[in-house]
């Protein structure tokens, strides 16, 4: 079913709108979830949390991109419920890989306050839009979805070298600009 049907659903009310939306997407959201959570139950449970989330959201919000809100969603819930099991503590792997983007901003400038943070984004993808879909797919692959350099090796086929050297060329390229437009220093 498409997105802008399943949107409709949601808008009438329909229960039918999240059936739809764990078939078409339900693979996605675990696969998301079990990324950046260790435990398989941790992971289910965020993605219902989604669901609900999604259930309540929808509407009075309206996504343009059904696949990328629900992402988010699954993304900020698991992070959440990471660190509130203390796996940043523990050295888990969003700590880790959290650590090696923050290379982009040396000077300590905080993304995570509102107007910076939203243009940051939009400037990180409007980089990503140029550096070719191989490379957009690795920083997407690292960065969105957490994965290890050996998983994006199996998934992409490409050794783990190329793989850093274009994560790195890709950090820089964004850390360029954020500069250029004033993010950072």
């Amino acid at each position: 079913m498409k997105d802008e049907k399943i949107i409709e659903l949601f808008f009438a009310r329909d229960e039918r709108a999240l059936a739809e939306v764990e078939k078409k997407y339900g693979p996605l959201c675990h696969y998301i979830a079990g990324s950046i959570l260790t435990l398989r139950e941790d992971a289910e449970e965020c993605v219902s949390d989604v669901m609900l989330a999604l259930w309540n959201a929808v509407p009075p919000e309206n996504p343009r991109d059904l696949r990328a809100y629900i992402c988010k969603m699954v993304r900020n819930r698991a992070r959440e419920i990471s660190r509130n099991e203390n796996a940043w503590k523990r050295g888990g792997k969003i700590a880790i890989v959290g650590e090696e983007f923050l290379d982009l901003v040396e000077d300590g400038t905080d993304l995570a306050s509102g107007f910076e943070a939203r243009r940051a984004g939009e400037i990180i993808s409007s980089v990503l839009e140029t550096v070719g879909r191989t490379n957009k797919d690795i920083f997407i692959l690292r960065y969105w979805l957490g994965n290890s350099l050996p998983q994006i090796s199996a998934q992409t086929g490409y050794g783990e070298s190329k793989i850093k050297v274009s994560l790195h060329r890709t950090r820089k390229k964004i850390a360029a600009a954020l500069k250029k437009e004033g993010i950072t220093r």
